[in-house]
Order: structure tokens, then C-alpha cells, then sequence
């Protein structure tokens, strides 16, 4: 897949990545008094788990913000699934550089690769249904852009980007506003286009529809529960399952007929991808 991420700069996130490990002095001590300047290594970067690949374009960026003429093979696209012991790329530069931006194109790789792998093992799992997974605002601060655009590598749809491009109705809102009818029309009054309305009942569905809810966010209900909302919306606006969706659980709620299943723990919880890089003295 091709690597594009609206609204994302690369030099800006690289260069304040290595400033924060580079620290007020702005030198790897460890590599400049143990590497000399002039010595040149190959490397080798490849993944110790079967995974989905994502974040390779941006470690590209932190060896070559170092060393601009270091040579770097990328040998497996974005997005793909690839099994344990793969090589993802090949390296041949400066030492020093390749030492002192190692970590962070690590890490960088391993959490994004993480996210993308456990996006699509839930993709996978709901394969056939005609639902879409989406992502959710549960994300790491600052790195927001990149973890949703793992999600999109994984496979996912992105929901919201912040809270800047649509609302979203929840609890705390109705219970202010006096009710959802309330809110939803506080809402529509303002102009708001997309409206998203989170409903914990069956009772709530048809005075949030009459008001001018476009989607309606199904929070915490089991698959009975979303059977039955889905019937009574029948398709007029958009249905999301969401809250507490796990792999065990997602198929059964996706069979229900929703429109989206949302889910939380893509950016929160995945585990980072077990992902290394091995040097060589030329």
C-alpha cells in the first residue's frame, strides 16, 4: 500500500523524535566514543512475529535524516502480512547514524506494525459480514495520525479523526441537554451535518432519529439487543456497535446487521510487534 498520511510531517515528527533522545546536548555519548566516525555498517531489520508491516517509510526517514546517503532496500509494501523471520529492509551507511536513529525507527516500526497486525486478525474475524470495523479517539497523544493510519493499513476505517469533524453524542451530553431529542436538536440548530448519537436503550432510538441523528452509536448492548435496534432502525441512518468489542465477541455482534463495529483497543491496547535490527562492520 502506498504510504500517505493527510496532514502528517515527517520532518517535523523525525526531527523531534531524535531531539527528544538526542537530549540537550544533541549527541549519542555511547556512539561517539565508542563507534569511529568514519566506520560504515550494514543492517538488517526484520520481524521476529508473523506480521501486518506498517511505519517502514518512516524509519527510512530517521536513518536518512542522519546519514542522506545511506543506502536502504525496503523489501515488503505497507500493509503486508508477513510471516515471522521475514527481512523488511536493508541498510548500508554510516554506523553511527544507523546506532543513534536505531531506536526510534524501532519503535516506531514495532507500535505501528503492532496496531496494523491486531486490526487485521479483527477484520479478519469479521470477514463476510458486510460490516466495516472502525477505529476510535482512544489513541496515544501526538500520535494520533499515525496510529489511525496503522489502523487503515490493518485494514480498518477510520471514525472520527477529533473532535473537530463530527459530533458525538454520549451520555454526558443527554444528561445535560435533558435528553437526546435535546441534544440532538442542540446539535442540528448549530449546524452540525454529522451527528453522531450514542443510545444505551431501545427506548432512546426513535425520539434521537425524529430529531436528526445521521448515525447511531449501539453502546454496550449484546447481540439480541443489537438485533433488535437494527430492526427497529431498518435501515435509516448508519448503525455502530461499540464498547467492550473483543475477538471472541465481534463476529456474533457484526452478524446482527450493524454498519460499523467500533473499536477501542486497536490504538489502546495492541501489543508491539517483536521487530529487530542486526549490524554488521563492512
Amino acid at each position: 500500500m502506498p504510504f500517505e498520511i493527510p496532514f502528517f510531517d515527517m520532518d517535523a515528527f523525525v526531527h523531534a523524535t531524535l531531539a527528544e533522545d538526542l537530549g540537550p546536548t544533541g549527541k549519542d555519548v555511547t556512539s561517539e566514543s565508542v563507534i569511529p566516525a568514519d566506520v560504515r555498517f550494514n543492517g538488517v531489520m526484520d520481524s521476529r512475529d508473523a506480521i501486518t508491516a506498517a511505519g517502514l517509510p518512516i524509519a527510512v526517514a530517521f536513518f536518512q535524516a542522519l546519514d542522506p546517503l545511506m543506502e536502504i532496500d525496503l523489501l515488503v509494501e505497507e500493509g503486508a502480512q508477513v510471516p515471522a523471520g521475514t527481512e523488511l529492509m536493508r541498510l548500508k551507511g554510516n554506523a553511527r547514524a544507523m546506532l543513534t536513529a536505531e531506536r526510534s525507527a524501532l519503535n516506531t516500526v514495532q507500535h505501528l506494525s503492532g496496531i496494523a497486525t491486531m486490526t487485521r486478525q479483527y477484520v479478519d474475524a469479521i470477514a463476510g459480514t458486510g460490516c466495516t470495523l472502525l477505529d476510535t479517539r482512544k489513541t496515544i497523544p501526538g500520535l494520533r495520525l499515525l496510529e489511525k493510519y496503522a489502523t487503515r493499513i490493518g485494514g480498518a476505517t477510520n471514525h472520527r479523526m477529533g473532535l473537530w469533524d463530527a459530533a458525538m453524542i454520549k451520555d454526558n451530553h443527554v444528561a445535560v441537554a435533558g435528553g437526546v431529542a435535546e441534544a440532538v436538536a442542540r446539535a442540528k440548530n448549530a449546524g452540525v451535518e454529522r451527528i453522531i448519537l450514542e443510545v444505551d436503550s431501545i427506548a432512546q432510538i426513535e425520539p434521537g432519529l425524529a430529531a436528526g441523528a445521521s448515525h447511531l452509536l449501539l453502546d454496550n448492548m449484546d447481540a439480541d439487543m443489537l438485533r433488535e435496534a437494527v430492526a427497529r432502525i431498518a435501515g435509516r441512518v448508519p448503525t455502530e456497535a461499540s464498547g467492550g468489542v473483543t475477538l471472541e465477541t465481534i463476529r456474533a455482534k457484526a452478524e446482527t446487521g450493524v454498519t460499523y463495529i467500533s473499536v477501542g483497543r486497536l490504538t489502546q491496547s495492541a501489543p508491539a510487534a517483536d521487530i529487530g535490527l542486526d549490524f554488521a562492520q563492512v
